[in-house]
């Protein structure tokens, strides 16, 4: 199993997003994902940081982590603007970079900013559209693409990734499979779909499984009441996904994810992944003997 610090850019200044990050390296975690959002779901008023440049400066500020988004919205940046970024990071991590993209959550946020058409149709299509054409710029070659959202003649980029970059799709629809068999090394399984892994599975292809999940740690047995409180507060809305429990708790529900295929979960932390949550996650979790 891989373990990954969810980390949303918001409600921390860049030193704390670095510190964070930095925790989450020292305590084992494989990687780091951070979110996209022209202004924060429910949390409007919240101040954020974008999305490609804070992974910027997580990279320049780590050795070991990799570094990704769940997920980019493909509709804000032209996928050769967006390729050029995958490759600059690319190459500034060493090779730490994945590429974590879908077509959007929100579609009342591209309207409020005027981004692009929110239908799902155009949405779906759009991505199916970028994901062609960043892989066709990544070989170096000239591209020359005729779509409905987008047309490139005899367009080049240099340099070429390191190494392949990865590509992470989320979601269980028809169409978003299909975009996964086809283009994904991850598919990210909605929580909603756990329990139909099996079932989806050949129309996800070769990609491998991961899934996000909030977690509330429980230091101590006098601590359980308050740390429930909490997370109920923050996270009760997501149900099941929310998973409160002590170090063994919580391992005891990772294997479960584990015997259903998921081999990446993205921890996202009810109390934002404090210095001691991350270190006790990574003792009693990641370094335990198997």
């Amino acid at each position: 199993m891989e373990y990954w610090l969810f980390l949303p850019q918001m409600r921390f200044s860049m030193d704390e997003l670095v510190s964070r990050a930095q925790g989450a390296e020292s305590a084992g975690f494989d990687g780091i994902a951070l979110m996209d959002h022209l202004a924060p779901p429910m949390a409007e008023h919240q101040p954020m940081y974008d999305a490609i440049t804070t992974a910027t400066w997580i990279a320049a500020n780590t050795q070991r982590l990799s570094i990704s988004h769940l997920v980019l919205c493909d509709a804000m940046r032209h996928p050769a603007v967006l390729a050029k970024q995958a490759v600059t990071l690319d190459h500034a991590s060493n090779g730490r970079f994945e590429l974590g993209i879908g077509w959007g959550s929100v579609p009342a946020e591209l309207e409020a900013f005027g981004v692009a058409d929110s239908s799902a149709r155009s949405r779906v299509t759009r991505l199916g559209e970028t994901l062609e054409i960043l892989k066709a710029l990544w070989s170096g070659e000239p591209v020359t693409f005729e779509g409905e959202h987008f047309r490139l003649s005899g367009a080049q980029q240099l340099p070429v990734p390191s190494r392949p970059i990865p590509i992470v799709i989320g979601g269980s629809g028809k169409q978003t499979l299909q975009l996964v068999k086809r283009h994904a090394d991850w598919w990210n399984v909605p929580l909603s779909a756990l329990a139909r892994v099996p079932e989806l599975r050949e129309q996800a292809g070769d990609a491998r499984g991961s899934a996000q999940i909030m977690v509330a740690l429980v230091p101590d047995e006098g601590a359980r009441s308050e740390v429930t409180e909490l997370a109920t507060r923050r996270f009760g809305a997501y149900g099941d996904g929310l998973v409160i429990g002590t170090a063994s708790e919580v391992a005891e529900r990772c294997d479960a994810y584990a015997a259903q295929g998921i081999e990446r979960l993205y921890l996202w932390f009810a109390d934002f992944a404090t210095p001691m949550t991350l270190e006790q996650f990574g003792s009693g979790i990641i370094k335990r003997t198997p």
